[in-house]
């Protein structure tokens, strides 16, 4: 939670830096703690989805095939985010 806090902080310093308020241009540097902030929910996510499969194979293990395909179009569906953040990342910088 630390970690978390001490990005946000970060963040706030990069953006009284650079003096961009509400209705400013997002540039430089802005856009790499745009992006780090915007990767860390899907890690989380695919992190969660892999885990909470495991968990269902190992009660079930006769759905297992099921549960694997249901994992990867959850991981699928999750890493798509960071890709759209990685492209809004180029396109903003």
């Amino acid at each position: 939670m630390d970690q978390v806090l001490a990005v946000a902080a970060a963040a706030a310093q990069v953006l009284a830096q650079e003096g961009v308020g509400l209705t400013g241009d997002i540039s430089g540097s802005l856009a790499l703690v745009g992006y780090g902030l915007a990767a860390i929910g899907p890690g989380v996510g695919i992190g969660i989805v892999a885990g909470n499969a495991v968990q269902a194979m190992a009660r079930q293990p006769e759905a297992a095939g099921m549960v694997r395909t249901t994992m990867f179009l959850g991981i699928a569906f999750t890493e798509a985010l960071a890709l759209i953040g990685f492209v809004l990342f180029f396109l903003a910088g």
